[in-house]
């Protein structure tokens, strides 16, 4: 109970870790899509930030959001990129640990969808032909970890 209350509030927690280095930030109180926080330096350049948080294993998602995936029977085929709307948004993950020395990455979306590129698979499903599922394990995301910013 107690980390899924974590998981609920990390965004107020990276807007606070924010502020420590400098950087103005605000979340947004209902669903705006793909974006969590609005960041700003003093000058008024602002951002938006999406903010993805885990205390399991990888962060999921779907190769659909940033692949052209095509079907030739079972077997999906990886036709290119997708073009992303905004793909300088910057993501924020944060893992979650048990003993609050949680890790910190930050990466522009665009860099996600190169891993995604790079890494999922097309041809035929192991179960389900159709599932695009993905995942991102912070191992491969260590080049972009920035804990000592936040400790």
């Amino acid at each position: 109970m107690k980390i899924n209350l974590h998981v609920r509030l990390v965004s107020i927690f990276v807007v606070a870790k924010l502020g420590r280095l400098g950087i103005l930030a605000t979340p947004f109180a209902g669903n705006v899509p793909n974006i969590d926080l609005l960041a700003s330096d003093i000058s008024g350049h602002s951002l938006p930030i999406q903010v993805k948080a885990i205390n399991g294993p990888s962060w999921q998602f779907s190769a659909t959001s940033f692949l052209d995936i095509e079907y030739e029977g079972n077997r999906q085929v990886i036709k290119g990129k997708k073009v992303l709307l905004n793909p300088r948004l910057i993501c924020v993950f944060v893992f979650i640990k048990k003993d609050g020395n949680d890790d910190f990455y930050i990466l522009p979306l665009k860099n996600l969808q190169e891993h995604f590129y790079k890494n999922y698979k097309g041809g035929v499903r192991p179960k389900k032909s159709k599932s695009t599922h993905c995942a991102v394990w912070p191992k491969e995301l260590t080049k972009y970890q920035i804990n000592e910013y936040y400790n």
